[in-house]
């Protein structure tokens, strides 16, 4: 089936569409194979294994061989029983791998065994927070600017977090430095992947917006300042294709800091007062000039005074002055010779 191209390539893709598609990508499969209660392995483990054992003391002397044979049998068995026991909380799974083929993904709470020789690599999938510290990038017109973001992200596809990066490596090396667990390792991992590509995602958006609307930039276009929902929208967009092929998912992403650079900070706020002043200016006379037109119109309205077109100009500029003026005005009367 054709598609047509979109026109805007940051204004076609919704959360759903792109949700959707990361559904169709999705690489994981749940493990079907055996896991077993873990309080009833548990039971055989502690109880009817060491009663085995004791068992076979009771068999004749001529057999204390084979009892013997038994109970190593039977001693490594209980050691072996040990590596098998799992738990799962609500939101958390288990990567399963045997002798390194991937086996599925166990997402089912409670407590249960696995045989031993298959490795369980444990995985939170609950929602984290990533507060990005504010960088220095150029905006659409070369302003140097400030920006920064905050946002939510989790786990989407197991597969692709623990096989299509290496996080592994990095959860190792996090683990020798922090003395954590594993999972904490590798949860550190993910979110410094996470960090590095959303400090590339909004180098990229900031680079394609003005900080604010100014003289260099295109009229009606949309700002970082101004358009804060499309600009978190598009944002949010950019860090989903990012991370789709690491398994994971921007759940939301918002702009939290924005500020022109230090070195220019100062100018622009100058500029800023200035065009302030200007508006502020342009309200001022607005209202002066239909004041004295009010007043003009008034004094030959009520036949006060019959003004000569030299006294209406003589006394438009003097009232202008005093209306636009800074500062009150302090009028001299004149008395009579």
């Amino acid at each position: 089936m054709d598609s047509k191209p979109c026109p805007e390539p940051h204004a076609c893709g919704s959360a759903g569409h792109g949700k959707q598609q990361m559904d169709m990508e999705k690489k994981e499969y749940e493990y079907a194979g055996p896991a077993y209660n873990g309080f009833a392995v548990l039971f055989f483990h502690l109880v009817i294994l060491p009663l085995l054992g004791a068992a076979s003391f009771l068999l004749p002397e001529n057999l204390w061989g084979i009892s013997t044979v038994w109970c190593v049998v039977l001693g490594i068995c209980f050691l072996i029983i040990i590596g098998g026991y799992m738990e799962l909380e609500p939101n958390e799974a288990r990567v399963m791998v045997f002798f390194g083929k991937y086996r599925g993904t166990f997402n089912q709470t409670g407590f249960y065994w696995v045989h031993p020789f298959m490795d369980k690599k444990k995985l939170s999938m609950r929602a984290r927070n990533l507060d990005v510290e504010p960088i220095k990038v150029n905006d659409k017109v070369g302003n140097p600017i400030l920006i920064g973001l905050v946002l939510v992200w989790k786990l989407h596809d197991t597969y692709k977090a623990m096989f299509e990066i290496d996080a592994q490596t990095m959860a190792g090396s996090s683990d020798k430095q922090q003395g954590g667990s594993t999972v904490a390792g590798r949860m550190s991992a993910f979110e410094t992947f996470v960090r590095v590509q959303s400090d590339a995602a909004l180098r990229q958006v900031a680079g394609q917006y003005a900080y604010d609307d100014d003289s260099e930039s295109d009229a009606g276009e949309p700002t970082l300042r101004g358009a804060g929902d499309e600009i978190n929208e598009y944002l949010e967009q950019q860090l989903n294709e990012r991370l789709s092929m690491a398994g994971m998912e921007v759940v939301e992403a918002r702009i939290n800091y924005l500020a022109y650079a230090p070195e220019i900070a100062a100018v622009m706020l100058r500029r800023q007062q200035a065009g302030a002043i200007i508006t502020a200016r342009e309200k001022i006379v607005e209202g002066a000039v239909s004041m004295v037109k009010m007043a003009v119109d008034k004094l030959e309205q009520e036949q006060v005074v019959q003004l000569s077109p030299a006294d209406k100009a003589a006394m438009v500029s003097n009232l202008m002055v005093v209306l636009c003026a800074d500062e009150p005005a302090q009028p001299i009367v004149s008395t009579g010779a």
